[in-house]
């Protein structure tokens, strides 16, 4: 088995594109300080 497989792996996979497709959004004064933020967490 290998860690793709695992159901939190793919949970937290996909929660972080979401995160990341939602920053995408954000305006671009923000882009250092709280997108920065939220992608590296």
């Amino acid at each position: 088995m290998i860690f793709q497989d695992l159901l939190a792996y793919k949970k937290s996979f996909a929660l972080a594109m979401k995160i990341f497709e939602i920053t995408k959004s954000f305006p671009k004064e923000e882009t250092y300080s709280l997108t920065g933020q939220m992608r590296l967490s």
